[in-house]
């Protein structure tokens, strides 16, 4: 007892060790916990989609109506940076998009479609995504590359839309090209999404299949005689150097074609579909999605 006495009053007299081992214990038990919960916890990085195109393509109004689950027109604005919005695809890829998962107690796979702004001095924010390390740390499993199918054939919107596709198929094709191991980066596949089909000028998906690719081909030449012009020899165009390494495709052929970046493992999808008005909507480009995020999500439970 009298042990227990003196043991007692130590710790309600004040003195130098009481209060230097209680201050220890105040400071280091809150970062004992933290470090336990941190460590102990796995944080799940979501896949994404990206969400990109030129601007007045309709991006941020595709992005807001699969947000709403809820069609009709939204007020939108141009972005000025980028923007994620947490969706949700059923576990077979049928679902619709207006289907609220979470209520109906349905199996469903979450992902992140991340919305990148159009306007020319705005899309690095795209092409950050885009590299190895982005499409790495930010999951990325697809691109959904929005257009304007009704403004298609004005020649001033066809070359910014092929000139800004262009960057974004090539960053996918030198992706493939950048790992320095035998095993190749996971494919990522390109949506064309040929929006405002409910418009009397649209083009049809097999007309903004062809226009797009007679103009990439274009640039791809005018690229390839740029580089010519300035001292680079037709050698180094071919070994893909520093200054060689803008060619798209399967390189000498005399046109492009969306199957030469097959060659790469990025598949390139044409679909027709309209966010406002009459018409087939976005059915299509959701199961789209829905299947890609389905693929990663098999691939992953077959390497568990």
């Amino acid at each position: 007892m009298d042990g227990l006495k003196d043991f007692i009053e130590l710790i309600f007299t004040p003195s130098a060790p009481v209060f230097i081992i209680g201050s220890l214990i105040v400071l280091l038990v809150p970062v004992l916990v933290h470090l336990w919960v941190t460590q102990s916890t796995s944080y799940t990085v979501l896949p994404s989609i990206l969400l990109t195109g030129p601007s007045g393509a309709g991006k941020t109004s595709l992005h807001t109506l699969l947000e709403r689950r809820t069609a009709g027109p939204s007020e939108t604005h141009t972005s000025q940076t980028w923007s994620a919005v947490e969706l949700a695809v059923g576990e077979d890829a049928s679902t619709s998009w207006r289907d609220d998962l979470d209520a109906k107690g349905a199996v469903a796979t979450k992902f992140l479609l991340v919305d990148t702004p159009g306007h020319g001095k705005l899309r690095h924010y795209a092409a950050g995504r885009l590299t190895p390390e982005g499409t790495q740390s930010g999951r990325l499993r697809a691109v959904v590359f929005v257009v304007d199918a009704a403004a298609l054939s004005e020649p001033a919107v066809l070359a910014d839309t092929a000139a800004y596709l262009y960057e974004v198929l090539l960053a996918l094709q030198r992706r493939m090209g950048s790992t320095k191991t035998s095993k190749a980066p996971y494919a990522i596949p390109v949506l064309v999404a040929a929006n405002k089909t409910d418009l009397f000028t649209a083009l049809p998906a097999k007309l903004v299949r062809n226009n797009l690719e007679k103009e990439l081909g274009r640039i791809r030449r005018a690229r390839s005689k740029g580089l010519l012009d300035s001292g680079v020899g037709q050698d180094e165009i071919v070994a893909g150097g520093d200054e060689g390494d803008d060619w798209l495709g399967e390189y000498g052929s005399a046109e492009f074609k969306f199957d030469q970046m097959r060659e790469f493992d990025t598949e390139v999808d044409v679909i027709s579909g309209n966010i406002l008005g009459d018409g087939p909507g976005v059915d299509a480009w959701w199961h789209w999605i829905g299947s890609r995020i389905s693929v990663w999500q098999g691939d992953r439970k077959h390497n568990n």
